[in-house]
């Protein structure tokens, strides 16, 4: 049986795509470890999940020190930053080691931050590298400092690699221009298909007396979302309730501008929830919304987790008019498409399918029908096929143990 080891920077608790991607292959008969990172109190050091996936955990703590600051704004000092680099290079160093002791026949980099580390590894052990682009870091929120640094690392290890994945056609056709590369596979970030019966999870949880449609935004709350703009859209929709769902460094500044508009009765914040719960409270609201803006290049090609995510759960959405988040809603019938950054417009679509069931049940029966496609399972033969090139019969070595 293969063995193949994944890096992700993350703790892998709520990262659906690399636990989706790590049981397909397990399915397929590979062995398969997620090697992510370890947050004291919080994640074990290693779990087997029910799909058969090992999870490995390392680092002393993430967390407290080590955190992004609270306020985007806030920033860390001298000493901060020196512990946060000492750290993550104990880490990387620790995540090395272990796979080198695996002897994996495939290293799987999960985004250009473990991409070296992955790289080297599989140079030290003979392993395949399969590198999976989940954004386009060089123009991406929060790494245009770096931006040069980034671009440099995958120009000359995404070439190197013997497979390379990302999320969307925009993002493939810019790696295969940028780096010279065959394009990558796209595997959008869709969740797996579940019928969930719709519930009352968020009415019963926050308390909610009147009929009003819950309108719902699920996901980080991080700058060039357009989350300040959805929550000032509040004001000229009176006949709803806006809901919040996840984290992120503008949670508490969203929180705060809520009450300053005095729309705390309308407008709810619900801490990350475990990720096998999230579509409970996805078809339990009304409405799914994605504003994000046009700020970079990254959010710019996106076509967003959290819309597969509305649709899998049946809900009509509105969402920003970004090439790939339009050609999803406009092929399916959807939703309604608004010009990204524009409040007015934004609200008004909102405000439009709130006054109107019958336009809402329309968008619903489509996202019924169209989750019936636009599911993980109907792309996981792409990702087998992949791995098969990566590893025909003939070349694959047996672990040592």
């Amino acid at each position: 049986m293969p063995r193949i080891a994944m890096f992700v920077w993350n703790d892998v608790q709520n990262d659906a795509r690399v636990k989706n991607e790590a049981s397909t292959l397990v399915s397929a008969g590979y062995e398969v470890y997620v090697h992510g990172l370890f947050t004291h109190g919080v994640t074990p050091r290693e779990e087997k999940l029910s799909s058969g996936v090992m999870v490995i955990r390392h680092g002393r703590q993430q967390g407290a020190i080590l955190a992004k600051p609270k306020k985007h704004t806030a920033k860390r000092n001298r000493f901060e930053l020196s512990l946060l680099m000492i750290s993550r290079t104990f880490t990387h160093i620790g995540v090395l080691l272990s796979l080198l002791k695996q002897r994996p026949a495939v290293v799987h980099a999960h985004d250009v931050n473990v991409l070296p580390t992955a790289w080297l590894a599989a140079r030290l052990c003979g392993a395949k590298l399969v590198y999976d682009a989940h954004e386009i870091s060089t123009g991406r929120e929060g790494y245009r400092k770096i931006g040069r640094l980034v671009a440099w690392i995958e120009k000359t290890i995404m070439p190197k690699a013997a497979g390379t994945i990302t999320t969307t056609d925009a993002r493939a056709k810019f790696f295969a221009r940028a780096y010279k590369i065959p394009r990558p596979l796209v595997l959008q970030n869709r969740p797996r298909l579940a019928i969930v019966q719709g519930d009352e999870r968020i009415r019963e949880m926050l308390g909610l007396s009147e009929p009003y449609p819950i309108v719902i935004y699920q996901g980080g709350q991080q700058p060039g979302r357009g989350l300040e703009r959805l929550v000032k859209c509040s004001v000229h929709v009176p006949g709803a309730y806006f809901v919040f769902v996840g984290g992120g460094s503008l949670h508490e500044e969203l929180k705060q501008l809520a009450v300053s508009l005095d729309l705390d009765n309308r407008v709810f914040f619900i801490p990350t929830v475990p990720l096998d719960d999230l579509p409970k409270y996805t078809s339990s609201a009304d409405i799914g919304v994605q504003p994000i803006e046009n700020t970079c290049l990254n959010h710019f090609t996106t076509d967003s987790n959290k819309l597969f995510e509305y649709v899998i759960a049946g809900l009509p959405v509105v969402a920003s008019q970004l090439p790939e988040i339009s050609k999803v809603v406009r092929e399916y019938d959807l939703g309604l498409l608004v010009p990204e950054g524009n409040t007015e417009a934004l609200a008004k679509a909102i405000h439009e399918l709130v006054q109107d069931p019958a336009l809402r049940e329309r968008y619903r029966a489509n996202a019924q029908l169209a989750a019936q496609s636009l599911n993980w399972e109907a792309q996981e033969e792409s990702l087998v096929a992949l791995y098969s090139r990566v590893l025909p019969a003939a070349q694959v070595r047996e672990p040592s143990h």
